[in-house]
């Protein structure tokens, strides 16, 4: 069982538990662990529409024998008429785990203050911690032991890279960011990623992030509830999709957490080409989740 009570970002647990995590993900995926939490129940809160976060929290728990309950903004009142503290009490009474898929991570924190039941980010404005354990996963599969791995982020500094920034710094791989001026990860972000481990190296030059990498990873330029800046951020990125230009001269693998944006982030030829580990990345998100779920609750 994890020391935390809580995963509300990648950090909320130590490297060796980080470890422990994967490990126990890769075994339940190979079918060398095959624990049950039978009757365990998983209350799932939706402000977001979402794939695979749903589907793969969802089967799951059905997998390891319990069950998951979707409560989605028309299902309970997440703070609109009922204090998000009241919500996490009884949830947390009710069910074995809450996971939370929120925009504000303010929110996110409060329920998991008022809970008494473990609390998952499924994915806030600011972090996706689960996102961040199926890309660690992957690497690890495809690309190799993380000291020896060299990997950049290129496009947007937005929650998925902020966890995965942190991730690497925990797992101890070499890290480049590249994003336009403006768009870059958040400061504090920084400093906590040379706490935890090293920094990533930081660029505004996409081919100079993606010289050396083993695996180039990217996500979509304009997230959700940010189509308003579509127009400026379209101009602000040129550039920086990853497609075979900017590849070239290089064996990198290609990461993307889905919805991709094909021909603006990354073209359709690299997304379905043989760089891309982008399926077996998704697939990924049911397994680490369910290595997460299990040393939270067993």
């Amino acid at each position: 069982m994890l020391e935390t009570t809580h995963f509300t970002d990648i950090d909320d647990i130590s490297a060796s538990e980080l470890d422990r995590v994967l490990t126990r993900a890769a075994d339940i995926k190979s079918g060398d662990d095959e624990t049950q939490l039978t009757r365990a129940t998983l209350a799932m809160l939706f402000e977001k529409p979402s794939t695979r976060t749903r589907v793969s929290f969802e089967t799951g728990m059905t997998e390891l024998g319990g069950h998951a309950l979707f409560l989605g903004p028309e299902d309970i009142q997440l703070g609109h008429g009922e204090p998000l503290s009241d919500t996490a009490r009884v949830l947390g009474r009710y069910g074995d785990a809450i996971m939370v898929r929120l925009f504000e991570h303010e929110d996110l924190l409060e329920i998991a203050e008022h809970s008494d039941a473990p609390v998952i980010n499924g994915l806030t404005d600011d972090a996706h911690p689960c996102q961040t354990l199926a890309d660690l996963l992957t690497i690890r599969e495809h690309v190799g032991d993380f000291d020896e791995v060299s990997a950049a982020w290129v496009g947007d500094g937005n929650n998925v890279g902020q966890s995965f920034v942190l991730g690497c710094a925990m797992a101890g791989i070499d890290l480049t960011v590249a994003t336009p001026p403006a768009y870059g990860v958040d400061d504090d972000v920084l400093e906590k990623a040379d706490e935890l481990g090293s920094a990533p190296t930081i660029t505004t030059d996409p081919e100079e992030a993606v010289s050396d990498a083993d695996v180039v990873y990217t996500d979509v330029w304009i997230s959700m509830g940010q189509e308003d800046q579509r127009h400026e951020k379209l101009q602000a990125f040129e550039g920086f999709q990853l497609n075979e230009e900017l590849l070239s001269g290089t064996d990198a693998k290609v990461m993307h957490c889905l919805p991709a944006h094909r021909g603006e982030e990354i073209t359709g030829d690299v997304l379905e080409g043989e760089r891309s580990l982008v399926w077996d990345q998704a697939e990924n998100r049911l397994h680490a989740q369910k290595g997460l779920i299990v040393e939270l609750l067993e």
